[in-house]
């Protein structure tokens, strides 16, 4: 009974933390716009506009669906024919989750990795690599899916694109902003009335230092966030399982495996281990996408043990 607790307390932290994030990601999208539009007389003009960018960038990503990632990624879709025991994994934990079943689709690689994407629960699926479907035993691969089961059942998988829609939206409006600051600087100098073209001025300074800024600190927050969730499905593969050691086991596997795969940069951060930052030396880093292997492997023992 300690487990579930210890567990289902790790969960609550980690969707707090993650809204907070979320949250913080929308003040500085609207902060962003409000400068903007500051600087050239309508700080209401700067929030239309900053709001209608999320929304396009929102409606383009939401209808570019998970068949996107899977092409960049060179997936394939499998039927049950093609690997039953492996749908059966997939059932099993989805069965757990209390979720749908999520399509399925493999990596030709000898590299060891998976990931799951989608809208929705409904509209899901979960990728994983010939590497790791051949080289983690049953317990393992059980261990994995439901990682990835759980980034769909707590809808990691919306908030991972609805922090992507977002720091697309800051980083475009960041790059007008100062794109047109020349303009307008130029612009200000030759106004009429010094104490306006004062106030203009430092407004428009404070902006071109937020512009530079925000890409930035939007990567800090999403990779902040990404840990968080990465936390979080860790914690739900132990619900789902009731067996924290098929998780640790394959984690220790993924982290040591030398397969070269070069992941897009896209893609990369929604893989169970990021192919391009995997975290062995146990030191985290503020710019790494997932927590070092070692401190989760620690977190799914401390559970075991629990």
């Amino acid at each position: 009974m300690r487990s579930r607790q210890t567990f289902q307390q790790l969960i609550a932290t980690n969707k707090r933390n993650s809204f907070i994030l979320i949250f913080g990601m929308f003040l500085l999208l609207f902060a962003i716009g409000a400068v903007f539009g500051g600087t050239y007389g309508s700080y209401e003009a700067g929030l239309v506009i900053a709001g209608i960018t999320a929304i396009v960038v929102f409606l383009f990503a939401w209808f570019a669906g998970s068949g996107t990632l899977m092409a960049i990624s060179g997936a394939h879709e499998i039927q049950k024919a093609d690997d039953p025991q492996l749908f059966n994994v997939v059932e099993e934990m989805a069965i757990a989750a209390g979720v749908p079943t999520p399509k399925i689709y493999v990596i030709q690689t000898d590299a060891l990795n998976a990931f799951a994407t989608g809208v929705d629960p409904a509209h899901a699926a979960v990728a994983i690599t010939d590497g790791l479907r051949h080289k983690l035993n049953r317990e393992e691969l059980q261990g994995v899916i439901a990682h990835e089961i759980g980034h769909i059942r707590n809808f990691d998988i919306r908030y991972t694109m609805l922090m992507a829609v977002t720091a697309g939206a800051i980083v475009l409006l960041a790059d007008v902003f100062l794109r047109s600051s020349l303009y307008t600087a130029g612009s200000r100098r030759r106004s009429s009335n010094k104490n306006d073209g004062a106030g203009q001025a430092i407004l428009l300074i404070v902006g071109i230092l937020l512009a530079i800024l925000a890409p930035l600190i939007t990567a800090l927050i999403q990779m902040a966030m990404s840990r968080q969730r990465e936390y979080l499905a860790d914690a739900s593969a132990v619900e789902f399982t009731r067996n924290p050691d098929g998780l640790a086991n394959a984690l220790a596997l993924l982290g040591s495996d030398q397969t070269p795969y070069k992941a897009s940069r896209a893609v990369a951060p929604l893989y169970i281990v990021n192919p391009e930052l995997k975290l062995r030396s146990g030191k985290e880093s503020m710019f790494a996408t997932h927590p070092p292997i070692t401190e989760r492997i620690k977190r799914l023992r401390e559970l075991a043990g629990a």
